[in-house]
């Protein structure tokens, strides 16, 4: 997309712009505080928060040179990760940079008062800085390129001091003090590196101006690397010279520490060098705050996540008007009435959050497959690079305290309230991280699908009948069953679970008896429907409780039956010890529709879900004589092979068409609905018998996919979920069975019972 900005920042602006944001609170303000903490070993914590910072700064650059848009941060995390996060990352860091800015204005003035030795009222502390922030903000206003050359004036400056006080006290430097200082077994070390964390957060901020930068591909990624190299080398040399010249307790009761050691080693003019360099330091700090956090809004705006104005651009100076104000105006708010030192470690640690966020985008990318990312540098040592940056940012951020933590979740919350109060309505993408889950998602269930399609193995299927099961409903679940032979060789036992009263002296074990065959039940293919085996009776082993079959069970092409009778006291268990004991495959069963306290507090049909050693089918019955049209719905994801074998099956005996059936949400981005179309063609290959294919885009699943499934001669559903929403409301399956005037069937797969909470969220979060 053409935005109208210009491309006018080179290598050395880049360059600039990424140590001027860098390098100010991070070594003029933080050193005395981290000192406290971790005394000498503040300078292995320096070198440590560097390291940890080169796989965001090489993730960025990839992903930088992929998409050069202005956003950096959010627009690498909305496009890997989705738009929520994206909003998280966006907000937050714009709120991260505006307190990093404000911070490092009022960070200045104690500097400002060593030089002039005198006392300011908190007023005119408060005034200079607004004042300051002021002309950064309408600097900003003229244009980027004005900025840019502005930014490598005062760099150049500051560095040059920061040269001499680095040779000049460095002749000064008492070793005995730096003792210590490289010992990684300093108890303080892992907290004083989360404190001087945000030192480095500047580094990759010039992603978010990547499209007003000349030639991306190059300047980028070495203006990034170049930048950090420099400024972990240049923190490390003021920190040990800072260290070694200033006595411990000097330094620990300073707010202007570098002017301190200064004094005591450069005499005045030094005073006046450094103070000069914490000035412009601190000032380039903020200025590139606002330069990078006004592109965040902006950014935001192209992608409707916040209103469209914000994306416009001042007729005359081609910058973001809008955005670049509100970012200001929220500095000065911060400066005028917020303590900011009390609230620099939030921004600290939602940094700390953001650049795991920017490791784990790098990954969605590379797993998503996305087609038009092709970055022009990639990131070495993939993706052990990015898992060392992630896990090293979350030991960061729990060393950083309850407050700096409790702060970064309260934005993060804010932002999510405000993606999903104003956002989502706008938009209609993902990010490529889901996207690929759910690529692969489908993947697995096609292997798993086509395993189960090409199998040979005999499927031992045990029909349970009891009191309460209808001829009608026997007959079809018997039908049911039989019509797996189509697939392959299938032994049906019908079993008949009789209830009987309760018994004092009851045994172990229910009674196994070899009755004669029920009325209902054909003994031959001579009197019995089409549907029934050919040239098959019905077969009446003996198989006592404790003993074993008489009957051969070897395989045998169609479906063999044999049947018994059960007498027991709970028939529930006995259905279960019985599947258990004969090692079924498939369990048949009779589905009992729950009512609200069944629902609430477990019904038998719950109950024998959650103990069945085996899959299990339970059909609703409404009268099977014959099937035109089978319906197969997906529950929340891929269709489970199972689901699609028995449909299958129930087709090539019926000579049915199949209609794969699956809902998607009404504002389902275009690759999800890609997604489902190219997977549900692979299953129709799959699949033996004529099928096609129906996506339903509705956000109310039941009543959308209900109109659909009203054509059809029966239903194949899953059961799905088992959380508290579904203990109130009830399964979607079984809703959606309730609303459907056909015969149906819903399927649980032993090895799917019972999806914990993670994978239903998850499940949920990738397909709705």
């Amino acid at each position: 997309m053409a935005s109208g900005l210009n491309r006018d920042l080179g290598l050395a602006e880049v360059v600039a712009i990424s140590i001027g944001a860098m390098v100010g609170s991070g070594i003029f303000i933080l050193p005395a505080l981290a000192y406290e903490i971790a005394g000498p070993t503040v300078v292995l914590a320096y070198v440590l928060a560097g390291l940890l910072v080169i796989p965001a700064a090489l993730s960025k650059s990839e992903m930088a040179t992929a998409m050069p848009e202005d956003g950096g941060t959010y627009v690498y995390i909305e496009r890997g990760m989705g738009p929520l996060l994206g909003t998280v990352a966006g907000i937050g860091t714009w709120f991260s940079l505006s307190f990093k800015g404000a911070l490092a204005l009022v960070g200045g003035v104690p500097y400002l008062l060593y030089v002039i030795e005198r006392d300011l009222t908190p007023e005119t502390v408060t005034a200079i800085a607004l004042g300051i922030a002021v002309l950064l903000i309408l600097l900003n206003v003229v244009g980027s390129d004005v900025t840019g050359r502005f930014q490598v004036g005062i760099v150049a400056v500051m560095l040059a001091a920061m040269v001499w006080f680095v040779v000049g006290s460095g002749l000064s430097l008492e070793s005995t003090r730096l003792e210590g200082a490289l010992d990684p077994r300093s108890s303080g070390l892992l907290v004083a590196t989360g404190a001087v964390f945000v030192s480095y957060a500047g580094v990759t901020k010039i992603a978010s101006v990547a499209e007003e930068i000349e030639n991306p591909s190059r300047n980028i990624p070495l203006g990034m690397l170049v930048s950090l190299a420099f400024t972990t080398l240049l923190y490390v040399l003021v920190v040990a010279v800072l260290v070694g010249v200033t006595p411990a307790d000097v330094l620990t009761a300073t707010d202007a520490p570098v002017a301190v050691a200064a004094e005591q080693t450069l005499g005045t003019i030094g005073v006046v060098a450094v103070v000069a360099a914490a000035l412009l330091a601190l000032v380039s700090t903020a200025n590139a705050g606002v330069l990078s956090a006004s592109r965040y809004p902006f950014a935001m705006a192209r992608d409707d996540l916040v209103p469209s104005s914000f994306e416009e651009l001042h007729p005359r100076f081609n910058t973001p008007l809008k955005a670049i104000t509100l970012t200001g105006a929220v500095i000065l708010v911060l400066i005028a009435f917020v303590p900011i030192l009390q609230i620099a470690k939030l921004a600290s640690a939602f940094q700390v959050l953001v650049f795991v966020l920017v490791n784990l985008s790098v990954i969605g990318f590379r797993e998503g497959a996305v087609d038009d990312y092709d970055p022009d540098f990639v990131s070495p040592l993939y993706p052990w690079l990015q898992l060392a940056g992630i896990v090293g940012g979350l030991v960061v951020l729990a060393t950083m305290g309850t407050v700096p933590f409790v702060g970064a979740m309260v934005i993060t919350a804010g932002a999510m309230a405000w993606y999903y109060a104003y956002a989502r309505r706008h938009i209609d993408r993902e990010g490529a991280a889901r996207a690929g889950v759910r690529e692969n998602v489908s993947e697995r269930a096609l292997e798993r699908t086509e395993k189960l399609f090409g199998s040979d193995a005999e499927y031992d299927v045990l029909v349970a009948i009891t009191d309460d099961t209808s001829p009608d409903a026997r007959r079809d679940m018997l039908r049911m069953a039989t019509d797996m032979g189509w697939l392959r060789s299938t032994t049906v036992s019908v079993v008949e679970f009789v209830d009987v009263p309760h018994r004092l002296f009851a045994e172990d074990h229910p009674d196994v008896f070899d009755d004669d065959v029920p009325t209902w039940l054909p003994t031959s293919g001579d009197d019995a429907p089409s549907w029934f085996p050919e040239d098959h009776d019905v077969h009446r082993p003996v198989r006592p409780s404790g003993g074993t079959t008489t009957t051969d069970r070897s395989a045998v092409t169609d479906a063999r039956i044999e049947y018994r009778e059960v007498d027991t006291e709970d028939h529930n268990r006995a259905i279960v010890d019985f599947a258990t004991y004969g090692d079924y495959d498939l369990l048949v069963a009779e589905r009992d529709p729950s009512e609200f306290h069944q629902r609430l507090f477990g019904s038998d049909t719950d109950w024998l879900l959650e103990n069945a050693p085996c899959d299990v089918l339970l059909v609703e019955d409404d009268g099977f004589d014959d099937a035109d049209e089978i319906a197969v719905v997906a529950n929340r994801g891929a269709y489970d092979p199972l689901k699609l074998l028995f449909a299958d099956a129930v087709a090539e005996e019926t000579g049915a068409q199949i209609n794969l059936l699956q809902a998607i949400p009404e504002r389902a981005p275009e690759r999800q609905r890609e997604q489902v179309e190219r997977y549900h063609e692979t299953v129709i290959s799959t699949l033996t018998v004529a099928a096609r294919s129906t996506i339903i885009e509705t956000d109310d699943e039941v009543t959308g996919l209900s109109r659909f499934v009203g054509d059809a001669d029966l239903l194949v559903t899953g059961v799905d979920r088992t959380g508290l929403t579904a203990r109130l409301l009830g399964r979607p399956g079984n809703r959606l069975v309730d609303a459907a005037e056909t015969t149906a069937v819903m399927i649980q797969t032993h090895d799917g019972r019972q999806p914990g909470l993670v994978q239903r969220l998850l499940m949920n979060h990738l397909f709705s």
